[in-house]
């Protein structure tokens, strides 16, 4: 590269592993994270993290300056000087020259940055002044622990006097105990605290969390500050008093005082030389367990050691697929990132002990797909908890402890749909139907197979309806703050309506399978009967109404000025049969019109401008914002599946691209985000604030990756598992003449040369054999079959 030239903007890797950002400021919300299933951290690239990890109720070791409310993540999370991150100031001690890595909190422009995403690990290089720093962040397998590696280095043809100073946010922790101090013995700062407690009876659970953190050092410093105000002084930290004024930091403690992890070392550099320090940053219990940790990790062979094996971890949520396509873009992102996103969802339940039930069955769901034992025992746990009369718990309990808190104490109706919609993407994954003859008994005592608990939730699902036939709506369905429409008793659902008819379709398929034709006949007839209800009290002329308030008021309808058309009632009207093909060919230019966005499919429009008193606080939401009109991706990839499976391929394909940023430098600007994992909405209101739409949210836990992923699978990539092999029917978008798919299924490879040919249908050969109906059969676990599959030309 010339020094005209600059470099790329963002972009991955030759070998997929890695995704680079070349710029701090160009998108400064840009970020990553890393997880085992005690923690996570959320980075980004300008050294801005938020962490927490579990004991058993998620908790934090860093912290923000002031007493924080108990929350993870905000969408479009906002970042300020004091938010706690990860930061190495350099000073040039012959020049009194100042910078910070990765770029926050002295934001002095750096001559070359880079901010690295690999899939275990992340690392950030500055260079400035002719000095570099190099920060990696990894994880241990399971324990609570961040492991950094910073390596500095003389890029200078000369020697180089400098002093660096690493310096982690330990924040406010507690109003009622706190302090820091260095400690010789342990090698590091030490800062303790006392979680806030009112209640006597707390204090046996209270007593036994890690109230302490550590931040360990494997190279002995030669000064260090444990006290945040010491370390800024006058200067803050941009300018941070300790540095600017003197040589040496002052070794303060903190005292009832906002606690600080900041210590310096001076080096001589010779040109072209490097230093590497390795730091251990998290919770501890007791001092006894910040030395433990110290001696199990903290040296080079002890950070190698833990890199391999976390490395082997993240591998084993590798996914089943692998694709060659015409844009390399969206290879990268399908083959390393989504099956990712889709593990880390599966694996932690996104570091909740009452997920969401909807949520964790979803999530579960991808988890068939990387590892399905995972997704079994899902359902059993699930099952475990249903209440007596059949319905769903609004979370389910993952631990002893666990209660239900913030939403799951309101209730929903639509827990007990996510059962078969789930189930469907199981068995088509491993044909268990053992899992249904399985006995699971509740909390009561109650024995019923899961079957029977399925059937039960049909069951329940078939009476939680009105006089018309139309499902209730409570306090909100997957629509979480839509709370006010049915919060008198009456309101009903159009989505929960046509959802619950494509649920129990499902349910017959199974029951047909299983060789139970009454039932499955008895399930079909109570579908039939809940779409003619859909039809007869919902369908407005071109499109299906969101719902029916308790006052008996349709929204969702032509004649609202505000949330006129919802995606999710045409999305799942589709899968559950209440439309036809008719009224198909209606809606789908009506959600063109006014849902589409370059940015996505949005979820409603035109956005709620103010409250809604009948419908509830999603009406509140910024318009644009969440569920108040965003590109909410969850409900787009419902639709998205919706459209594969009527062979709406271009449609679906236009759709499936745009949840994934890029591939223009317009596009990653607009968003704000590499395309490491999918966000839960990007901004919509693309008509009301152009100028915001398609704005990431930056939060990456959504029900979507599940979704998406069997979108890559089974619609475009067209092959889904059945009861006794692989059915096989791509659906590529016109523009596309050929892919190469590589499938793990039931302990087989798959390799599938797709290619468009002179065929009216699609043709599949294995050893110059054309499969009957496209079928693979006889599959067995180990073997490889190459397919040549042949599909009609656009």
């Amino acid at each position: 590269m010339t020094a005209s030239q600059s470099p790329k903007l963002l972009g991955p890797t030759p070998d997929g592993q890695r995704y680079e950002l070349t710029s701090p400021t160009a998108l400064p919300m840009a970020s990553g994270f890393l997880w085992n299933q005690k923690m996570m951290i959320h980075a980004t690239c300008r050294g801005y993290s938020t962490a927490q990890f579990m004991q058993p109720e998620p908790a934090k070791y860093s912290h923000t300056p002031n007493i924080e409310a108990k929350t993870f993540m905000q969408p479009e999370q906002n970042y300020y000087a004091h938010h706690p991150g990860r930061f190495v100031y350099v000073k040039d001690e012959e020049t009194g020259d100042l910078f910070s890595a990765p770029y926050e909190p002295v934001r002095a422009r750096p001559d070359r940055f880079n901010f690295s995403h690999g899939r275990s690990d992340i690392s950030w290089t500055a260079e400035k002044f002719g000095i570099r720093v190099q920060m990696t962040l990894t994880l241990p397998t399971h324990d609570v622990a961040e492991l950094w590696s910073i390596k500095v280095a003389n890029l200078s043809d000369r020697p180089r006097k400098i002093s660096v100073y690493p310096y982690f946010v330990i924040g406010y922790m507690s109003w009622m105990n706190q302090g820091a101090r260095y400690s010789e013995s342990l090698g590091g700062v030490l800062a303790s605290s006392i979680t806030p407690y009112q209640k006597a009876e707390d204090y046996p659970k209270n007593k036994y969390f890690k109230d302490k953190t550590y931040f360990l050092c494997e190279t002995a410093p030669v000064s260090w500050e444990a006290r945040q105000t010491a370390f800024e002084g006058e200067g803050g930290l941009h300018a941070p008093s300790s540095i600017t004024d003197g040589p040496l930091l002052s070794k303060s403690d903190a005292i009832y005082e906002t606690p600080a992890a900041v210590v310096q070392y001076r080096e001589e550099l010779k040109a072209a030389e490097e230093r590497e320090y390795r730091f251990l940053f998290g919770p501890a219990f007791d001092e006894a367990e910040a030395q433990t940790m110290r001696e199990r990790y903290l040296s080079k062979e002890g950070f190698a050691k833990a890199a391999e094996e976390y490395a082997a971890y993240i591998l084993g949520g590798s996914g089943c697929l692998r694709i060659e396509t015409p844009d390399k873009d969206l290879d990268d992102f399908v083959n390393n990132w989504l099956p990712r996103q889709v593990f880390y969802h599966g694996d932690v339940n996104r570091l909740s002990t009452d997920p969401q039930t909807r949520n964790y069955l979803q999530d579960n769901m991808g988890m068939s797909y990387i590892k399905p034992e995972v997704a079994r025992n899902s359902f059993v746990l699930s099952l475990s908890q249903q209440k007596p009369d059949g319905s769903m718990p609004d979370g389910i309990l993952l631990t002893k402890e666990a209660t239900l808190k913030y939403i799951n104490q309101i209730p929903h109706t639509d827990h007990c749909v996510w059962l078969p919609v789930a189930l469907e993407v199981y068995l088509a994954e491993t044909g268990d139907y053992d899992l249904l003859s399985q006995e699971i008994v509740d909390s009561s005592g109650a024995k019923y197979t899961a079957f029977e608990r399925f059937s039960r939730a049909m069951d329940w699902l078939l009476t939680a309806r009105d006089e018309r036939g139309l499902s209730y709506l409570a306090q909100g369905d997957w629509c979480d703050p839509m709370n006010m429409a049915g919060i008198k008793g009456k309101g009903v659902s159009g989505w929960l309506t046509v959802a619950t008819a494509f649920a129990v379709n499902i349910w017959a398929d199974v029951c047909e399978q299983l060789g139970k034709a009454d039932q499955a006949a008895r399930y079909r007839q109570g579908a039939k009967e809940v779409n003619e209800a859909a039809n007869k009290h919902l369908w407005d002329g071109e499109w299906f109404s969101r719902g029916i308030t308790d006052d008996n008021v349709p929204f969702g309808v032509a004649s609202d000025k505000e949330g006129r058309i919802w995606l999710n009632p045409q999305a799942w009207s589709i899968l559950g049969g209440a439309a036809s093909k008719e009224q198909i060919a209606k809606m789908l230019p009506q959600v063109d019109e006014q849902l589409g966005t370059p940015y996505g499919v949005a979820m409603f429009a035109p956005p709620f401008s103010g409250m809604r008193e009948d419908i509830g606080r999603v009406t509140q939401k910024f318009p644009g914002n969440g569920e108040n009109g965003s590109v909410y991706n969850h409900a787009a990839i419902f639709y998205i599946h919706s459209l594969y499976t009527i062979g709406e391929a271009d449609r679906a394909y236009t759709h499936l691209r745009q949840m994934i940023p890029g591939p223009s430098e317009s596009d990653y600007l607009r968003r704000g985000q590499m395309p490491v994992f999918i966000p839960n909405y990007y901004r919509g209101a693309y008509h009301v604030y152009p100028r915001t739409a398609g704005r990431s949210s930056q939060l990456f836990n959504t029900g979507t990756v599940s979704w998406a992923y069997r979108c890559f699978v089974e619609g475009l990539c067209g092959l889904r598992g059945e009861a006794d092999g692989l059915r096989v029917k791509p659906q590529l978008p016109s523009g596309w003449d050929s892919v190469r798919v590589t499938r793990l299924f039931r302990g087989a490879k798959i390799v599938a040369d797709v290619r468009r040919a002179d065929v009216e249908s699609v043709q599949v050969e294995v050893g110059g054999k054309v499969l009957p109906e496209n079928r693979l059969t006889g599959i067995k676990a180990g073997e490889t079959y190459e397919l040549t599959v042949s599909i009609p030309r656009a």
